[in-house]
């Protein structure tokens, strides 16, 4: 067999292959004889069927394809083992199929062209002596001080008030219905159209700034038990009702009565209502670890993730689409995992209109995670990076003691928890041989807005943010997961 090979771009090798003449006669009147065996035609016997008849039968088209379709996967398998290609997915013909079956003659050389994915050359430039910039999160104490707030809001008991109009802190009992207020020009004889699930009976809600839609507990502040009002809101454009985005309507509320909240003491005994801790000094000063350790996690992370950036800037490499896409795939399947552990039917999250534009979406990251693990791999190899059975022993006898409760997968744990140890270590040298400029928390970007978790309780391991390594250790997590799956439960795929 001869094949002739031509680099493509995006990291494919283009072959071009020609079939010896005796290979398409064999091949051919092979499938001649497949046809003949199984043709059932009447007069005939089957493998007693007259060529001629069964060409006319069939079609001389519809044969020469099948004979086609077995010569090109046979001269593509063959002609990757010859050439000792590693390729990645599957092989892809170039050459126009329907061109090919007009132009093969049995007996006559067969050339085709296909094309294969294969794994990337990486050029990586700099990765010793990189300045990086990230933000320090140092220690707020005031972070203890909001943790018990909430934890007393939690633990706050409702005492029933008389005497006064309703305030800002308080918990109210109403009735309410809500009609959409009519647009100008609308028909003034039509009924109010009725806010869908805009009405309740006994509904308790907490005086809060910005609770509920917008006016509507503004509205309730200064009301007294027995009152009837209307109350005119707007609700919010974007809303998850996308028929009330940006809609006004009109609330009749009837308060049927105010509670307050009376919050319980700092003191031991609340400590031991909210924690393992005995006392109210052991509960501050766990929080205290907890919060410091926090802080320290995440200026790691910080650091981490400009690391990853400017490395990713370092790495010249043509992606192929089969490592693309796998990666848009594992993604995909990690969010389902999630959204699925939260309680989340992701069957109906995952549609078929769904996935093709989760997918574009999720493409540009998958990119970038790409460049990121190909260029960690590449220092690897380059300055002979690796982790001792020791450390993994000692890593998968930590996951166990952590997981003592669930079935593993030891062979997908072994690989999660090697690749875990070996992210960190690439990642801590790089660290080591770099630069690290420390600036305040909010100096470099808009800080996120998504609220801080500061329940007392439980006290979780604080989760690394790095994509690098959160992937990894997400594969941990997955490896403890196999009893749930293979325990005859119910499972959706998410891609």
């Amino acid at each position: 067999m001869k094949v002739t090979q031509e680099k493509l771009p995006a990291s494919q090798i283009k072959l071009e292959i020609e079939i010896t003449p005796e290979i398409t006669k064999q091949t051919y009147e092979q499938v001649i004889k497949n046809f003949t065996n199984s043709a059932n035609i009447p007069g005939f016997r089957k493998g007693k069927v007259p060529r001629q008849i069964l060409i006319q039968r069939f079609g001389l088209s519809r044969i020469k394809a099948a004979a086609l379709e077995e010569l090109i996967q046979d001269g593509i398998e063959k002609a990757l083992k010859q050439e000792e290609i590693q390729f990645l997915g599957q092989p892809q013909l170039r050459s126009s199929f329907e061109e090919l079956i007009q132009s093969y003659e049995p007996g006559q050389p067969l050339i085709f062209s296909a094309a294969v994915d294969v794994q990337p050359e990486i050029q990586l430039n700099q990765y010793t002596g990189l300045q990086i910039v990230a933000e320090e999160v140092k220690y707020d104490p005031e972070r203890v001080e909001t943790a018990l707030e909430r934890e007393r809001q939690k633990m706050a008991t409702l005492i029933p008030v008389e005497g006064r109009p309703a305030q800002i802190g308080d918990n109210a009992v109403v009735d309410f219905s809500g009609v959409l207020t009519k647009a100008e020009g609308a028909d003034e004889t039509a009924e109010p159209q009725p806010v869908p699930g805009g009405n309740a009976t006994d509904f308790q809600i907490e005086l809060e700034e910005d609770k509920f839609i917008p006016g509507f507990v503004n509205g309730i502040v200064g009301m007294n038990p027995g009152e009837t009002k209307e109350i005119p809101a707007k609700f919010p454009d974007p809303y998850v009702n996308e028929e009330l985005a940006g809609k006004d309507a009109v609330f009749t509320v009837t308060l049927k009565e105010i509670k307050e909240k009376e919050l319980p003491e700092l003191n031991d005994e609340f400590a031991q209502e909210v924690s393992d801790h005995d006392t109210i000094a052991e509960l501050r000063s766990s929080l205290e670890e907890r919060f410091s350790k926090e802080a320290e996690e995440k200026t790691k992370s910080n650091k981490q993730q400009a690391l990853l950036t400017l490395l990713k800037e370092q790495i010249q490499v043509e992606l192929p689409e089969t490592l693309i896409q796998q990666e848009v795939d594992a993604m995909l399947t990690q969010t389902a995992m999630r959204l699925s552990q939260q309680g989340l039917d992701i069957r109906k999250l995952f549609t078929q209109d769904v996935i093709p534009q989760l997918r574009e979406r999720s493409r540009g990251e998958a990119i970038d995670h790409l460049k990121r693990s190909l260029a960690l791999q590449e220092v690897i190899k380059r300055e002979s990076i690796a982790v001792s059975e020791e450390e993994i022993k000692a890593k998968i006898q930590q996951v166990k003691q952590e997981y003592a409760d669930q079935e593993l997968d030891e062979e997908r744990l072994q690989s999660a928890v090697e690749n875990e140890l070996l992210t960190e270590k690439v990642i801590n040298w790089l660290l080591e041989h770099s630069t690290v400029e420390l600036v305040p928390e909010g100096s470099l970007a808009e800080k996120d807005t998504t609220e801080e978790t500061t329940e007392v309780l439980p006290e979780g391991a604080v989760s690394v943010t790095d994509p690098a390594i959160a992937e990894v250790t997400e594969e941990i997590a997955q490896a403890t997961q196999v009893s749930e799956e293979t325990s005859g439960g119910e499972s959706s795929q998410g891609s």
